[in-house]
């Protein structure tokens, strides 16, 4: 019932498209749509061409070239109106057709629902992207800021997703590094003032991480709410960040750097409340503060009193989310000496139930780290153009990559030793979006290869999961 969400991205390796290239996918997929051959033909050629400039629409670069240049997307909008009306005239000889031999009727149908899908993701993803992440980083943002602000937004979206069953409450965590800022100064010290001696991680808080390459800021946004709408938390975090004065001078510089890990919640160890909204940090309420860790859970962690109990965690008595321990024992044991996959790995291993996790450190804010042992829940790792998008549902990622990677937490690495079931996930961000970012292991600890065999292709687009204007996806269905 929950959701969990990770993008780790790096610096784009593609051009910002320029507007003549995109344009002209577009047109090419006007006239290929009313010229000569088949109408099957001329709407694949159509279907192809408008592709092209959803590719080149993706991303960071497809984002700057939408905000920097708004022109741009009043001339999409022409053309895309354009291939609507190819579109209907699609339907019509579908109809035309019907009565006619079955193949033929498939053969339109399909090549309809090519194109559909094609227009539809320039039209509701890649433009609606480029103006929610217009809306987040304000006027006059620079390179670092949108990049920083298109992976808010995809996460964003793919929370919305993910929400499909319901909803009691959500968390959006952000590190940044490589800002530049003194934050001993005013007025960031000022700003500072409130937000970082909030020992619940409540929304709105911050914490400063010293490092050797500048402090690491962790930005934690929550919602809470036992009544509400499908979309209500994404909208409050969404305006929460938006009007973060902080969050925008941190990304302000152009060698800033951010990482994303948010997770959608559906109580079911803890009361529904901000302090209990996952991500949460490795914080006690005593002793010296351990390296600084972030975590999200799926699922339940069905020997947490007991892990407490033996580590001894002075856990602050309003968090009663048994995702607390996560973040705690990683912390623990990176502080005993463990590198950070290696303390990962002893404490998803020390869990029982079925479990998905996502965590991430200000050691490396440019890695996450995902577990999953059981049968009851799922994680997907998409590979698109230099991110990895991380989602606990396969439609939680299809907005920016049909590519995925899928982990299993049931088949043993190892049939001989039990042990082994069950998977762990680092992500590295420096290489996102290949197949040589992603090192796996088993639970065991035993190192398990990622190649190409493992890259899956989904079936689904974001028009097929799209609730339109119903409040639920059960009465769309309906």
């Amino acid at each position: 019932m929950c959701g969990i969400v990770a993008l780790l991205s790096r610096p784009s390796t593609r051009p910002v498209p320029g507007d003549a290239e995109v344009l002209a996918a577009l047109d090419r997929a006007a006239l290929a749509a009313n010229g000569d051959g088949s109408l099957v033909a001329r709407l694949d050629a159509a279907a192809s061409s408008t592709a092209a400039a959803d590719a080149l629409l993706r991303g960071v670069p497809g984002v700057m070239a939408l905000v920097r240049r708004p022109e741009l997307a009043a001339a999409i909008v022409a053309r895309l109106d354009a291939l609507d009306a190819v579109l209907a005239h699609g339907d019509t000889a579908v109809d035309a057709a019907a009565d006619g031999e079955t193949g033929d009727v498939e053969a339109l149908n399909a090549a309809l629902v090519r194109l559909r899908d094609a227009v539809w993701a320039v039209r509701r993803d890649r433009l609606r992207t480029a103006r929610a992440v217009a809306a987040l980083a304000g006027r006059d943002a620079g390179d670092a800021a949108l990049g920083a602000f298109t992976a808010v937004q995809q996460v964003l979206s793919s929370l919305d997703r993910l929400e499909v069953r319901g909803r009691d409450s959500a968390g959006l965590h952000v590190y940044v590094w490589g800002h530049g800022l003194d934050l001993t100064a005013d007025p960031l010290r000022r700003l500072l003032d409130g937000r970082a001696g909030d020992r619940l991680f409540t929304n709105g808080s911050v914490r400063v991480v010293p490092a050797g390459d500048g402090a690491r800021l962790s930005f934690v946004y929550k919602a809470a709410a036992e009544i509400g709408e499908l979309g209500d938390n994404t909208r409050t975090l969404r305006a929460a960040m938006a009007d973060d004065r902080l969050l925008h001078l941190a990304l302000a510089a152009p060698t800033a750097r951010a990482s994303v890990l948010a997770h959608t919640r559906w109580a079911s160890v803890g009361i529904i409340s901000e302090p209990n909204a996952h991500p949460l940090n490795q914080e006690e309420d005593a002793g010296e503060p351990g390296p600084y860790v972030v975590a999200a859970l799926n699922g339940d962690v069905d020997n947490h009193a007991d892990l407490k109990a033996t580590h001894d965690l002075h856990i602050a008595a309003p968090i009663t989310t048994d995702a607390k321990v996560i973040p705690a024992l990683v912390s623990r044991t990176v502080a005993g000496g463990a590198d950070l996959a290696e303390a990962f790995r002893r404490t998803v291993a020390s869990f029982e139930g079925s479990v998905a996790i996502g965590a991430a450190s200000a050691d490396a804010p440019n890695t996450v780290l995902l577990a999953l042992r059981g049968s009851g829940q799922g994680v997907y790792v998409g590979l698109a153009d230099d991110a990895y998008i991380v989602a606990s549902e396969v439609y939680g990622l299809v907005e920016e990559t049909s590519r995925y990677i899928r982990m299993d937490g049931e088949t043993p690495n190892n049939p001989d030793v039990p042990a082994s079931r069950g998977q762990v996930l680092v992500l590295d961000g420096d290489r996102a979006g290949t197949l040589e970012g992603i090192r796996r292991i088993a639970y065991d600890g035993t190192e398990v290869a990622v190649s190409e065999r493992d890259v899956a292709v989904a079936e689904v687009t974001t028009r097929d999961i799209d609730r339109g204007d119903s409040p639920h996806f059960l009465l769309k269905e309906i």
